[in-house]
């Protein structure tokens, strides 16, 4: 085996990946199988030698193995007696064993080459990972002490299982997997005993392997703050993802006529049970690692009882503990509900957090699937480049599970490859759900045609950075009618015009039912809650409108709720600037629908054939119609004005 001088191996770890054949992990692993060779080699000569010795004193008609003479009723009631223990032993050792699953290197798939479009937290990871393989020269050369936790963070689907399978194939150790609730059991004591297991074997492992790294998802469920332990103050959500959640998503469901919109998303945790317990024997065994072996503890007591015969200064040394190499990777959605303690440095003090991948990533990603997936030659580079700017929001999994279903359709159409239509399909069905025709009355399809049309007219005039994605009435997922619209490029933050267009946008459906029938319906209930939250959020967390007080601030009783919607409508004045600002911009709708009502009924008409637009085909029918001279008709403009 080739061997790597610490210096030469101290040199190689900021590059790329340590080799594990070069690192302390392979030679680690080396020694301890020549030391199993050594034992098996002296067992196996022992058993030889007794057998040797008494061949060459035995008679000639006694056999080489004695064999006892047991009375048959002897040995049934020491069966039935054995079988009752071993049943109450079992029944106590298996309430406590350690829920994980062992996987060897060659069982993993899972390569660094595997993960793509989270680059920034790749070469975190072939950081930490390269720690992991040279731990011994890290300590011993250059006194460092050897990372042992890492907390992956990030939204469900962003890769943190796929990142830890193919740290522990590159590493060639064995991969402990556990998730968070198989820890939890109903019997007292019971949960606590399978975290002792799940840390004993994963030392046994690493000592026998060299190596090993464990993971526990979803660690969460059984490492929550303890009652009475204040969490760290974790900083203040930046106004991008605020945003977002409420205001700039891909899909604008606010914007349906007859469904109502999701309010704020907030970062509140509420607690669930105690798991102090838990908690706590988790925290002491990510503190002891270093633990005496079988045959350390026999040679321990056997030099103590010696020691107590000799004199202090001729004493035997006790044997020292090996601490494992032992790298723990855990995974959790919600990291700021951790208990603190577990986050201290020696513990998870590393933290890598993951994101959902941006329009670059994504394209990587849609390469890296479709490199597996059948599909035909017009899924070029230009028509991935187009999804890439359409899936925002994304995850991997997402987008996975998107080209999944686009095999879906193309296998229902009998195909073995799916094309850019049955992406487009999936994408649609995924995003708005399946659609279900319903038979609306004639003036029930003239309203919501209406409805929607005065949404994408809204879009069309004053967001012209939005991508029109979808126009319909037909039902889907609890909405009669929708426009489905997003941003042309991924949004971090959003201007004040951006706000105020998103609020006219939502306020353009009601505008148009007021215009072209001269009545409100109950469709606009959906948009008017978009359009408040668009609001309150300008009012009271951007300092958009006249006042620059951040009600996130506030913590008095009473604004106790933690959603800053609720905070500014619960004060009179938050309220008041609020109606104004709505007030202010459904009036602008109503006149930019008033002047160009004729891309409104262009729409509608459009709709009214079709039933469904999609993409180029809704800014085509508005760019004909603004491109037609049209005819004023007089005696409408009356109408409005009366």
């Amino acid at each position: 085996m080739s061997d790597q001088s610490p210096a030469t191996l101290l040199d190689s770890l900021g590059g790329g990946l340590v080799s594990m054949a070069t690192a302390d992990v392979g030679r680690s692993r080396e020694k301890a199988r020549t030391r199993r060779w050594v034992k098996l080699t002296f067992a196996v000569w022992a058993v030889v030698t007794v057998l040797l010795a008494r061949a060459a004193t035995m008679s000639p008609s006694s056999s080489l193995l004695p064999v006892p003479h047991l009375d048959p009723a002897y040995v049934m009631i020491g069966l039935f007696f054995g079988v009752m223990i071993l049943v109450v032993v079992l029944q106590f050792v298996m309430t406590g064993k350690s829920p994980h699953v062992i996987y060897r290197p060659d069982q993993l798939s899972t390569r660094l080459d595997d993960v793509v479009g989270i680059d920034g937290v790749k070469d975190e990871a072939i950081k930490t990972l390269n720690l992991f393989l040279a731990h011994r020269t890290f300590a011993d050369a250059m006194g460092g002490k050897p990372r042992r936790g890492v907390l992956f963070e990030g939204p469900p689907g962003t890769g943190k299982t796929h990142l830890a399978r193919a740290m522990a194939r590159e590493a060639g150790v064995p991969f402990l997997f556990a998730s968070g609730t198989q820890f939890v059991s109903s019997f007292q004591g019971a949960s606590s005993r399978k975290v002792r297991s799940f840390f004993k074997a994963l030392s046994k492992v690493a000592l026998k392997e060299g190596g090993a790294i464990a993971f526990i998802e979803e660690i969460d469920v059984i490492a929550a703050a303890r009652s009475g332990v204040s969490t760290a103050m974790t900083p203040m959500t930046p106004m991008s993802s605020t945003v977002a959640a409420s205001c700039s998503g891909t899909l604008s469901l606010p914007a349906a006529y007859g469904q109502a919109a999701p309010g704020l998303v907030t970062n509140g945790f509420t607690g669930g049970s105690d798991t102090s317990s838990i908690v706590n024997e988790l925290l002491v065994q990510m503190q002891s690692f270093d633990r005496l072996t079988g045959g350390q503890k026999l040679l321990g007591k056997l030099i103590d009882k010696i020691n107590l015969m000799l004199p202090l200064g001729r004493q035997l040394r006790s044997p020292q503990a090996v601490v494992p190499n032992i790298l723990i990777i855990a995974a959790t959605n919600r990291a700021s509900s951790l208990d603190p303690a577990l986050l201290r440095p020696g513990r998870f003090d590393r933290k890598i957090g993951f994101e959902l991948p941006a329009k670059s990533a994504r394209r990587e990603l849609l390469d890296y699937f479709l490199s597996t997936k059948a599909h035909k030659e017009e899924l070029d580079d230009e028509r991935r480049d187009a999804l890439a700017a359409t899936t925002i929001g994304y995850s991997p999994a997402m987008l996975e599970n998107l080209l999944d279903e686009a095999l879906v359709f193309a296998v229902r159409r009998g195909d073995k490859a799916m094309t850019w239509a049955d992406v487009e399909h999936a994408r649609m069905t995924i995003e708005v759900g399946v659609g279900q025709p319903v038979e609306y009355t004639d003036h029930e399809r003239r309203l919501i045609a209406t409805h929607e049309a005065g949404h994408a007219t809204m879009a069309y005039l004053t967001a012209p950075d939005r991508r029109l994605e979808i126009l319909t009435i037909i039902k889907r997922k609890g909405s009669l009618g929708l426009l489905a619209h997003g941003d042309k490029h991924d949004v971090y933050t959003r201007s004040r015009s951006e706000m105020e267009a998103l609020i006219q946008i939502a306020m353009g459906g009601q505008c148009a039912e007021e215009i072209f029938f001269g009545d409100v319906s109950t469709g606009p209930g959906g948009d008017l809650l978009y359009a408040t939250n668009c609001a309150a959020e300008m009012v009271g967390a951007h300092g958009m409108e006249k006042s620059l007080v951040s009600y996130l601030a506030v913590q008095n009783s009473a604004f106790s709720d933690t959603n800053i919607v609720g905070r500014v409508l619960a004060d009179p004045e938050g309220r008041q600037a609020v109606e104004e600002v709505l007030q202010k911009h459904k009036q602008r709708a109503r006149e930019l629908l008033t002047e160009n009502r004729h891309l409104v009924e262009a729409l509608r008409d459009a709709l009214l054939a079709r039933h469904e637009l999609l993409g180029r085909e809704i800014t085509e029918v508005l760019d004909t119609a603004r491109a037609t001279p049209r005819t004023i008709d007089l005696r409408a403009q009356d109408q409005v004005s009366s």
